[in-house]
């Protein structure tokens, strides 16, 4: 099922959320409607937890994670770091990375298995990102854009990509990722697809502005859409359509 949210007076939800399989990091001092979308839907599954990164709340682009680890940008402080170890669960190894790129979030996309890297990230780095995530290492760009974090949403299940991403581009990454890839945006028409976007294996986020066609995307190259009908999903998205048309 894909959810529609909003921070504070903002779509670009996912600048102020992390999620994956096994926890989900939102930005400290979030409204309590933002966090309670986040709690209502994961809490029995994995924890929410409210952080900060940097003293900065755009946590979204500032780290990159999965399952297996969490990688933070080096200007983390240590009462935050220590903040995120405790409330993560034990699994899950945090570490602090001195990188020139500090907004990991945007220059590196990742599901469980695979990682794709900024062309200019760091050798160190990417050892970092191998060892942490337990994930095997591609550098490419999308549609021509260095910024991979900020140009694709990648799950277990499939990727969506800038939509100008020419389709040889997309078998490409479909054969190196192993899972469907197709192109889309988010929040009407927003090419930064991670900026409006975070999803794991069973659920997404998405900014308020998102339309019911964007989300069809969304659920069908996620794999979400039998999981919102086997729960009731049919009248969540009589509901999508309803509040398109009343936008």
């Amino acid at each position: 099922m894909a959810l529609r949210t909003r921070f504070e007076s903002s779509d670009d939800v996912g600048v102020f959320c992390k999620l994956t399989n096994a926890y989900c990091l939102v930005a400290i001092g979030a409204s309590a409607n933002f966090y309670s979308v986040f709690e209502q839907e994961l809490g029995g599954h994995i924890p929410v937890v409210p952080v900060s990164i940097a003293d900065c709340r755009v946590i979204g682009r500032m780290c990159v994670g999965n399952k297996n680890g969490l990688l933070v940008p080096s200007t983390t402080t240590d009462s935050e770091l220590s903040h995120i170890r405790d409330c993560l669960p034990d699994s899950v190894k945090v570490e602090r990375v001195e990188e020139r790129l500090s907004a990991l979030g945007n220059c590196i996309a990742c599901n469980d298995y695979v990682a794709l890297l900024h062309s200019e990230v760091d050798k160190e780095t990417e050892k970092i990102v191998k060892d942490t995530l337990g994930v095997e290492i591609f550098r490419t760009s999308i549609a021509g854009n260095a910024l991979v974090g900020s140009y694709c949403v990648l799950s277990n299940n499939g990727c969506i990509v800038h939509p100008k991403t020419p389709r040889k581009d997309m078998d490409e990454l479909s054969t190196l990722l192993q899972v469907p890839v197709v192109a889309g945006t988010v929040n009407r028409g927003c090419e930064v697809l991670a900026a409006g976007l975070v999803v794991n294996d069973w659920v997404a986020f998405c900014g308020l502005n998102t339309t019911s066609t964007e989300i069809s995307v969304v659920e069908n190259v996620f794999k979400l859409r039998q999981r919102a009908e086997q729960s009731g999903g049919i009248l969540q998205n009589i509901r999508d359509s309803l509040v398109d048309e009343l936008a």
